[in-house]
Order: structure tokens, then C-alpha cells, then sequence
């Protein structure tokens, strides 16, 4: 590393109509991981990344929340699959959105909840174009610090977008379709086709219909295949901890592209050598449970590439009725969640409240996996999951099922739950996690001041 050439953190690889951000290297400037934060004045955190990924319908609470607070608890059933990396996140009780509730509007609690989720805003009952709510926490913190990415935001989700017409008792579908705003009328569109992604994170900022973009496909090359001069010469000047970190990301471009091109690679002696394509969609898969898992593996490469460091990603829109017959549950998610009491559809909602935290905790895995300096990607981010209902049979918004992943740039003690009172505006964990990413501000929707406890 003494003779090594440093090289800047905003570095990518470019070919033809192709830009491939990088994933945290030594030879960077200032560096990531612990020996940055050392080095970090404080309150300043390199690298810090901001996620929101929210499931819905709420869940089996019972199931979800432990009976004890602190380091020493048993986790829950429904969250069960998190075992294996329990010692990354922290269980966060009584956080809520009082204008998640009716205020004398009626009916309609999906749509305030989706809409309130990440504002903090209680929406305009309206089914026409004058909805009304407020800019959401990634877009302000997108507007004062996304500039030192690419990208300065990324929203991504599984069911396509509906901005218009009436979808929950006089709220505008654009309310339960849409967590991030841009303002307080101006939802920000997700993309729910994994190519699109994928063309928006590797094409060099061109998108997925450009000439080069075209031109790729029609002879078949991969990103990393337009970058590879680059890339060798970018491998004579680094150190063998480096290298092997920059194949491993490479691995794992190639491998998300093969899932969406619909080829069939084998191994063998001298390589991989592609097979013919099979009958597969290039764009959204036909079965749920790939485009999820597909989902947060792109996710997952734009956070290691710094392409963004703000993200949100609704695994299904509020209120869907999508059934999970994967896991033997023909019925309708929404259907399911007014259970009234019914133990049977209370079973099928476990289910696939487990299932969602099963591929939730395979992403938090990924990134563990994904080393920074002397730790791994978790170190640097904060990754809000949960529902933006609690108890789906009633409607609740005042004790949201909530975890937060990540130590924040070492200023989370993770492995813990906790509990805040009850009516605890999730707002105010907002407000810590924009002074995290350095984004200073007094108030945000109706908080009340800082979040404390999270630092241990």
C-alpha cells in the first residue's frame, strides 16, 4: 500500500455509453470503515447511507415485538430469521405517526399511512390531482447532500405505480402508492422493472433506451465487458486486499445481469460459457419472490458502489391484495390482514410476515458481507424495514413494527431493543438520522426534537 496510488472515492470505470461506480477500496481517499470515522470530525460520518424499506398490510404484532427491552431479548417468531445477524440492528417500539389517523377525515387509514410513512404530514383528502402531504426524509435529505453521488436518490419497488383515480375511500391512489415525495405534491416515481435499474445504475446516467444502451444488447455485452481496459489498469494499481474486493463486486454485476438478461451460464475448465437463452422475461419477473430477492440485490450494489447513499424500496404498495400461493396462502394480503380474529388467516399472515423478513435478513446478510475499511457496509448506514401500519385488523399507526440496521457511523450501539414511549413521533428518528448524514435541521413533519437511546 506505501507504493500504491490513491484514487479518489468518486472514481468509476467507463466504456461505451457505461459508467461502473466502485465499491469502497483501500486506495481510497479518505477511506471508509473505522479508520475514516477516527479521522472524521464529529458528527461527520464518510460515507453514511440512508434507507427506507417498508412491507405492508402491518403485521401479527404478538409475533413481532419482544417481551424484553435491552441486549438480553429472545427474538420474536416473525423475526426469527434475523438470528444470524441479530448483533446488526436494533428493535425500535412505540414509534408512530399520529397523522397517520383519521383527524376527522374517516375512513382511508392505507393511504395515510403510506403517505404519512416517511413525511410525517397528515395528507388532503382528495381523489383528484390536488393531493397534498409533504416532502418526505430522503427527498430533504436528497435536496442538501445528493449531489455527492450520481445518484442522488434511488426508489425502487415490486408494484407499479398509480398516481391517479380514487384506490381508498376518497384518497388518491398516488397516497398508497407512494412513500417518497419531492414536495409536498409531487410524489417521486418508483421503478419496479429490474433492467430499468439496473440500466440507471450502469449506463452512465444514458438510461436503459439510449443508442448505447441499445447497441449493448444487440451484441450482447456486459457493463464489465465495455469497462475491462479500464478495469485492468485500474488493477495494476492496486493492493491484493483490493483486487480480490473488486472482483468480488464484479461477480456479483455479472451475476445480476445473467438473472436479468434470462441467460443460463455453467462452469467449466476453461470459464463460463453462456447457453442458450430460455424462455424468461428480461424485464420483471413473472414470479414474486425473484423480483423481491432481485430488488435488494441491485439495492445492495448501489449502496457498495456509492452510486446513491439515499434509497427507498416498497416491497409491495399499501393496501395489495397479492397472494403468496410460493407458500401455500391462496388469499389476498389485504384480505388477510382484516383478520377479524380468525386464527386461520392469522397463520397466513405469519407466513408471510416471515417470509418478508426472511429475504429482508438475506439482504442484511449480503451486506455484511461487503467490506469497508476494517469493517463491513453496515458500519457506515442506517436502514429503516418495517410496516407503516402495526396490527393491519385495526388499523394501528401508533406503535409501528420497526427495525434500524447499521451503527450510523459508529454512533448506533446495535444488538437491542428498545422501547420509546408510546406516541414517540417517528419523526424525530428522522431528525437523528438526518444529523447522521449530516444534513442539519430543527424539525422535520411533527417532530418533537432528536431521537435519544440509539447510541447506547
Amino acid at each position: 500500500m506505501s507504493r500504491q496510488r490513491y484514487i479518489s472515492r468518486r472514481a468509476v470505470l467507463r466504456g461505451i455509453g457505461t459508467a461502473v461506480a466502485l465499491p469502497a477500496l483501500e486506495a481510497m481517499v479518505p477511506g471508509a470503515g473505522r479508520a475514516a470515522r477516527a479521522a472524521a470530525p464529529a458528527g461527520k460520518t464518510p460515507l453514511n447511507r440512508m434507507v427506507f424499506i417498508v412491507v405492508p398490510n402491518g403485521k401479527v404484532m404478538e409475533d413481532w415485538t419482544p417481551t424484553k427491552e435491552g441486549a438480553d431479548y429472545e427474538l420474536p417468531p416473525t423475526l426469527a430469521a434475523l438470528e444470524k445477524v441479530r448483533d446488526e440492528f436494533n428493535v425500535l417500539s412505540g414509534l408512530g405517526h399520529v397523522n397517520g389517523l383519521a383527524l376527522g377525515d374517516g375512513p382511508g387509514d392505507h393511504a395515510r399511512a403510506a403517505s404519512s410513512y416517511l413525511t410525517g404530514a397528515h395528507p388532503y383528502k382528495t381523489g383528484g390531482k390536488d393531493i397534498r402531504v409533504g416532502i418526505s426524509v430522503d427527498q430533504f435529505a436528497a435536496q442538501r447532500i445528493g449531489r455527492a453521488t450520481r445518484l442522488a436518490s434511488l426508489e425502487i419497488g415490486c408494484d407499479k405505480s398509480r398516481n391517479s383515480g380514487e384506490c381508498d375511500s376518497g384518497y388518491s391512489c398516488a397516497y398508497s402508492h407512494n412513500i417518497s415525495w419531492r414536495s409536498e405534491s409531487s410524489p417521486m416515481a418508483k421503478e419496479t422493472n429490474p433492467k430499468l435499474v439496473f440500466e440507471r445504475l450502469f449506463s452512465g446516467g444514458r438510461g436503459a433506451d439510449s443508442p448505447e444502451a441499445a447497441r449493448r444488447a444487440r451484441y450482447r455485452k456486459s457493463v464489465l465487458d465495455l469497462v475491462s481496459e479500464d478495469a485492468e489498469r485500474l488493477r495494476g494499481r492496486l493492493g491484493s486486499a483490493d483486487r480480490r474486493k473488486l472482483d468480488e463486486y464484479f461477480t456479483s454485476v455479472r451475476e445480476i445481469e445473467r438473472r436479468i438478461e434470462g441467460l443460463v451460464y455453467v462452469a467449466d475448465q476453461d470459464g463460463e460459457v453462456p447457453l442458450p437463452e430460455v424462455e424468461k422475461p428480461a424485464g420483471v419477473p413473472r414470479e414474486y419472490a425473484e423480483h423481491v430477492r432481485l430488488m435488494y440485490d441491485m439495492l445492495a450494489l448501489a449502496l457498495q458502489a456509492d452510486v446513491t447513499r439515499i434509497c427507498t424500496f416498497m416491497v409491495g404498495d399499501e393496501s395489495t391484495n397479492r397472494q403468496y400461493r410460493f407458500l401455500g396462502v391462496p388469499d389476498g394480503h389485504h384480505y388477510l390482514s382484516h383478520h377479524g380474529g380468525d386464527k386461520a388467516k392469522i397463520d397466513a399472515l405469519r407466513k408471510i410476515n416471515r417470509w418478508h423478513v426472511g429475504e429482508f435478513a438475506r439482504f442484511v446478510d449480503k451486506l455484511r458481507g461487503m467490506r469497508e475499511g476494517e469493517g463491513s457496509l453496515l458500519d457506515n448506514a442506517m436502514i429503516m424495514y418495517g410496516s407503516d401500519l402495526a396490527d393491519g385488523n385495526q388499523h394501528g399507526h401508533l406503535d409501528l413494527p420497526t427495525l434500524m440496521v447499521g451503527r450510523g457511523g459508529g454512533t448506533i450501539k446495535t444488538g437491542r431493543h428498545i422501547r420509546f414511549p408510546k406516541k414517540t413521533p417517528m419523526t424525530n428518528l428522522f431528525l437523528s438520522m438526518l444529523e447522521r448524514m449530516g444534513v442539519q435541521a430543527d424539525r422535520f413533519g411533527d417532530s418533537t426534537g432528536k431521537l435519544t437511546g440509539l447510541e447506547g
